[in-house]
């Protein structure tokens, strides 16, 4: 039987995927660079490697009894911007990992795995090879397993270059241990230093840089190296030392991650009702990156405290006879420490001494 043909032949060949703009086994090959890396983040509770189409995990495995989950999602914000403008992209992932996990360990979480969103106009493979890398840098820093992800590449969503990042983390803790938790009227602050901006207030770090003249490629003028690169350094991984100090002190109460809102805005979060700080700011040495940051900006100290962290990434409450063990395990984390502060009653915080 002859069959009836239903259109004209318009002489023009089939399309393709990749005609389009999206290449898949571009996409497969990136899967297959990574691998060793995810690998890398393996820890106990991990049932199946990256390739699915989910990723399993046991909670009896990583050895939990009666445990609560905790969620975190997150981006790396503007940052992100001097990243793709500089090429310099390989500690943004590491951004992007610290954003949700230090989030979680403020809720008493061990943070287990993660799973990243990647999308971007063109996938381009020794661009987001780097990315990834930084991501399965980042959780190897934090004991936290890269269990999956997603790559999206989406022609005429982006500019060439162009890219975004997005991250999920889920931890857990047992049934009551969920904080904050028994903070108190003379709680000490113990504060656990940054390694500079982190990745928030950088709307106004790029106005700044713009009202300075300088380019990413200058010098830097307060450290080593070029501009962008200072300003690219990754945020600190704090998770090592709050569970560490959770579990091994008796004394925390609650951990304030320094974040959008800066010390301001996010010590408060961690205080029950009726309950404020007192903060001295000469407890610590402003790192240079703030000074330069207020001078070429014209900002008073109001607003980069609830801009910015000003050299404060984490913040510990915690039983006063405990405050010494608390900063000797952070500082056998690696960190610096120093106590910038006590709980007192009323609300809000208030600050003595000098920032600037």
């Amino acid at each position: 039987m002859q069959m009836a043909t239903t259109g004209k032949n318009t002489g023009k060949t089939g399309l393709t995927y990749a005609d389009a703009g999206v290449d898949i086994d571009a996409g497969n090959t990136l899967v297959e660079r990574i691998k060793p890396a995810a690998k890398r983040t393996n820890r106990s509770g991990v049932m199946a490697g990256l390739g699915g189409f989910g990723a399993m995990f046991d909670l009896k495995g990583a050895g939990f009894k009666d445990p609560i989950l905790v969620a975190a999602t997150d981006g790396v914000g503007t940052k992100l911007r001097i990243a793709i403008d500089t090429g310099n992209v390989d500690g943004v992932g590491i951004d992007l990992v610290a954003m949700c996990v230090n989030d979680l360990v403020c809720q008493g979480a061990e943070p287990l795995f993660f799973l990243d969103y990647f999308a971007t106009g063109k996938l381009e493979l020794d661009q987001a090879t780097r990315i990834i890398n930084g991501i399965a840098k980042g959780c190897e820093l934090s004991g936290c397993a890269l269990i999956g992800g997603e790559t999206a590449e989406m022609p005429g969503m982006y500019p060439e270059g162009d890219f975004d990042l997005a991250g999920f983390s889920v931890g857990a803790m047992e049934r009551g241990g969920e904080l904050p938790a028994g903070v108190q009227e003379g709680d000490v602050l113990v504060g656990v230093m940054s390694n500079g901006v982190h990745s928030n207030g950088y709307s106004l770090v790029r106005a700044i840089v713009e009202r300075s003249g300088l380019g990413w490629d200058d010098d830097c003028p307060w450290d080593e190296g070029t501009l962008g690169e200072a300003l690219l350094a990754p945020t600190t991984l704090y998770v090592k030392g709050c569970v560490a100090a959770l579990r091994d002190t008796g004394g925390v109460h609650a951990f304030a991650h320094i974040t959008g809102g800066g010390l301001t805005e996010n010590v408060p979060r961690a205080l029950p009702s009726g309950l404020g700080v007192n903060i001295e700011l000469n407890a610590w040495p402003l790192p240079p990156v703030f000074a330069w940051l207020a001078q070429q900006g014209g900002l008073d100290a109001a607003e980069m405290l609830k801009t910015f962290n000003c050299g404060m990434g984490m913040v510990a409450v915690c039983k006063r006879d405990r405050a010494q063990a608390v900063g000797d395990t952070f500082e056998a984390a690696g960190h610096t420490v120093a106590v910038i502060g006590e709980v007192v009653a009323g609300e809000g915080v208030r600050y003595t001494g000098k920032l600037l």
